[in-house]
């Protein structure tokens, strides 16, 4: 997906600079659009040639749950009047970045193999923060596949303590 990362960086930069006082609120409303965007049924309608862009604006305004303050509405008019409703998620996903940068935080993904109650979660948190040297924004997604253990996914820095993981180097070891 290279080609969508080129064209939302200028998008996300864009907006990352003009909206620099309420990073906190454009981020909100733009992850909102983001998941409206993702909608197969409203690419489907806004790839019609008989749609105009308003119609697409006035359906995703519609849709929205938030009111859309000026900023957003202006942003959501260049992004459909240039045709580039699809990448709308990859520019949430700059923008995020970039104001996690910003702010020192990286965003983690945790697979586990079971569900972690809240408490284990905060420790772990705190272990994997200090282990990857900044502020985390964890998430948690199950995989089953793992067996047991995390799978910790941080960027482009991986950490995998997983049985599936220490099962597969044992099966190296005794090929070798």
């Amino acid at each position: 997906m290279a080609e969508l990362a080129t064209i939302a960086r200028p998008y996300a930069e864009a907006l990352f600079k003009a909206c620099a006082k309420e990073l906190q609120a454009t981020e909100s409303w733009l992850e909102e659009m983001a998941a409206i965007a993702e909608n197969p049924q409203l690419l489907a309608f806004a790839s019609d040639p008989n749609v105009t862009a308003k119609q697409i604006f006035d359906v995703i305004a519609g849709v929205a749950k938030s009111t859309l303050n000026d900023a957003a509405k202006n942003f959501l008019h260049t992004v459909v009047e240039n045709g580039r409703l699809a990448v709308l998620p990859e520019i949430a996903n700059q923008f995020r970045a970039l104001k996690n940068a910003q702010a020192g935080v990286s965003d983690a993904v945790i697979y586990s193999a079971f569900a972690i109650d809240d408490s284990v979660l905060a420790d772990v948190k705190a272990v994997l923060e200090k282990r990857f040297a900044r502020k985390l924004n964890v998430s948690v997604q199950l995989a089953p596949d793992l067996i047991g253990g995390i799978r910790v996914v941080v960027g482009d820095e991986v950490l995998d303590t997983s049985v599936r993981a220490r099962l597969e180097q044992m099966k190296v070891a005794l090929t070798a």
